[in-house]
């Protein structure tokens, strides 16, 4: 086998292929990439893929195939070589049990592994839809960064995906925040009704890898457990978790006696210095008020800090304390100017919503934060 391709090309392929692989693999070629050149010398594409039997990505790349055939090498060295190379063509030779990397100056000598011992990447499920890949990426970072990483509880580690006609609403929580977002997309067919539980950080990372694609096609096959995307010549599939999500609509406040509007950027600013002297539970308190909201954390043994800041009230005056990090990670994921926060009482759940001019763009965001209960 013999190929020629662009060194930035070949580094993005393989960075998101070995992205996809386990960092502990039960056998050796479950950690490798498998590079495919095939029809008439001087074929100009090339396929670079990766499957561990729960997840799998390939990618199309155009080349120059001189010497059509396939080679499957170690994952994450290709993908730590070629982000190493110069900007410059890569030509990659296979004779025998070894493959030669040359770029420029550079050369790079790796053993092969048995192209006939790698598992055969799973079919495409069948199309469900299509959504815009900015979007999509948009609202899958919104809802990911709520999910649990505690393997133990799997059903928290995943993002419920559900389909209603041309509404897609996506969900995570780890128990101690939840996060929703609707949009809106184009449906294979308009009456479908359906919901899947996909991992959180596979989700994440495909829908990041095809955000520049325009548009990314869905196709889901529940009864197999399997999910698929596709965009711009990658495509990727992932294993559904086998478990059940919580019902979160339950947890959503029908109502509040006090809302709040603050700018974003004074706010995360604000957390971050108070936040410096917050104590072992980490918690920083919020107190809302006619004058404002002030913000404090810590206590005589570790140090304490107060800062103050404008806030528009409506209702009652209300002290409330979260964990930093997690209202931190909640305003990061709002992506506009301001927000609206929402409460009930000192102990209930508390909303974050984005807030916008125009009620037609609201991206149908929101953000539940279960508050640190206050001494005394």
């Amino acid at each position: 086998m013999k190929f020629r391709v662009e060194r930035d090309v070949l580094a993005d392929a393989a960075a998101w292929v070995a992205r996809s692989l386990p960092a502990r693999p039960p056998v050796p070629v479950l950690g490798g990439v498998l590079i495919e050149g095939g029809g008439d010398p001087g074929a100009e594409t090339l396929t670079v893929s990766g499957f561990d039997y729960e997840t799998s990505a390939r990618v199309e790349l155009d080349a120059t195939v001189g010497d059509p055939g396939q080679v499957l090498v170690s994952g994450r060295l290709l993908a730590d070589i070629t982000r190493a190379l110069p900007s410059k063509p890569v030509d990659l030779v296979v004779d025998g049990s070894r493959a030669t990397i040359n770029c420029g100056n550079s050369r790079f000598s790796l053993p092969t592994m048995p192209v006939e011992d790698y598992p055969q990447l799973p079919a495409m499920p069948q199309r469900a839809g299509s959504v815009a890949a900015d979007v999509l990426a948009s609202a899958v970072a919104q809802v990911a960064v709520a999910a649990g990483r505690d393997d133990t509880l799997p059903m928290l580690t995943g993002v419920r995906l559900e389909i209603e006609g041309s509404r897609l609403t996506l969900a995570a929580t780890d128990r101690f925040r939840l996060a929703v977002r609707e949009l809106d997309w184009e449906p294979e067919d308009p009456s479908a009704s359906t919901a899947v539980l996909i991992p959180a950080r596979t989700l994440a990372d495909v829908a990041k890898a095809l955000s520049g694609s325009g548009t990314v096609e869905i196709a889901l096959s529940a009864g197999d457990g399997m999910l698929g995307m596709t965009g711009s010549g990658r495509r990727a599939t992932t294993r559904l978790l086998d478990a059940e999500f919580p019902r979160f609509r339950q947890l959503i406040p029908a109502e509040s006696t006090t809302n709040a509007e603050i700018e974003v950027a004074t706010l995360v600013e604000a957390i971050k210095r108070v936040a410096l002297v917050a104590d072992r539970v980490a918690q920083i308190r919020l107190e809302f008020g006619e004058d404002g909201l002030r913000l404090a954390a810590g206590g005589d043994d570790v140090g304490s800090a107060e800062e103050e800041i404008p806030c528009a009230l409506q209702g009652e005056p209300l002290t409330i304390a979260f964990n930093p990090s997690y209202l931190l990670d909640a305003l990061g994921a709002l992506h506009t100017e301001r927000v609206q926060l929402s409460f009930t009482t000192p102990n209930r759940p508390a909303l974050a919503r984005p807030v916008v001019a125009d009620d037609a763009a609201n991206p149908g965001y929101l953000h539940l934060l279960m508050p640190v209960r206050l001494p005394g």
